[in-house]
């Protein structure tokens, strides 16, 4: 009876502790509850979600400020996963805010980071339409760049790659042999008939000395008759100013006999203008002294009363 006493005696005394440290649990937790918090909705659509669980940290500059409260899949033309996070009321979330996923090298969990690029912009409060919360936009980490550029790195050496082998194909390579071949066979040539074109260049030097000789004395020539053309053209020159001259001095003179002529002519009409009139008074005269020389009576006698016609 008395172990079975202390038994029941152990057995209570767990069952009270059981019930203690659940009173403290649910104590706590009910203080916990009534901690404010801000909800907020991100949509990822380029960012792996591996790591990420229900009640992931969710951290602003390394600091835990709330947790991942559930995430879903979304369909349609920009397929993404929408992430729900409670964060503390305290935390500044800003219009320009932008979250991304940062995972652990190591242990592969992942943490919700959120970053504010400008302190200064308003804090976002606005709940777009169709959405329960208001929305922070996705951003992207230091080390999804560095993977994007390792991709495309690795994507550009894969084409390098490509052309190389392009580059380095049979077809390529059996025209790269063939050409070498062909170099080959002239390099042999050129060395069997060294003394061919050594004879060859010589000829090509001599006539090339034979054109320069030429054209020296072509230049002499030219030199000579370009000489003889300005001498030509001085005395051409020469010629035809003193022929202007000379013809500067007939017309001069031809001026000056018109000029005569003219006198000559007005001199000439003046003598034949006073001889005219000479003529015609002398005829005038003559013809009054015939008048008289038809009446000799007349001229005898003089003038008296002349007979009377027949019939007055």
């Amino acid at each position: 009876m008395e172990t079975e006493a202390r038994y029941t005696l152990v057995g209570g005394i767990v069952l009270l502790v059981a019930l203690l440290l659940t009173a403290s649990l649910v104590w706590v937790m009910g203080g916990a509850d009534r901690v404010a918090y801000r909800h907020y909705t991100i949509y990822f659509h380029n960012q792996s979600m591996d790591g990420l669980d229900i009640n992931s940290a969710v951290k602003l500059r390394g600091v835990k400020v709330g947790v991942v409260t559930d995430y879903t899949f979304v369909a349609g033309n920009k397929e993404a996963v929408r992430v729900n996070i409670k964060l503390d009321e305290a935390t500044p979330i800003h219009t320009n805010s932008l979250a991304y996923i940062k995972r652990n090298i190591v242990t592969g969990l992942a943490t919700v980071e959120i970053s504010n690029p400008d302190a200064t912009s308003p804090l976002l409060t606005v709940i777009p339409d169709q959405e329960q919360y208001p929305v922070i936009a996705e951003g992207s980490s230091d080390l999804d760049k560095v993977t994007t550029d390792l991709s495309n790195m690795a994507e550009n050496g894969a084409q390098l790659l490509t052309k190389m082998n392009s580059l380095l194909s049979d077809d390529n390579r059996l025209a790269v042999s063939t050409t070498l071949h062909n170099l080959q066979t002239i390099t042999s040539e050129l060395v069997a008939n060294k003394q061919r074109v050594e004879h060859a260049v010589q000829s090509f030097e001599d006539a090339s000395d034979a054109v320069k000789l030429s054209a020296n004395n072509f230049k002499q020539t030219t030199s000579h008759l370009d000489d003889n053309i300005q001498k030509l053209s001085d005395n051409a020159n020469n010629t035809l100013t003193q022929a202007t001259a000379a013809l500067s001095d007939l017309q001069q003179q031809s001026v000056i006999i018109s000029k005569q002529l003219q006198m000559l002519t007005n001199t000439a009409n003046y003598q034949l203008n006073q001889i005219s009139r000479d003529v015609h008074d002398s005829t005038n005269t003559i013809t009054a002294t015939g008048q008289r020389l038809a009446n000799p009576r007349e001229l005898i006698f003089g003038a008296g009363k002349s007979e009377p016609a027949p019939g007055e």
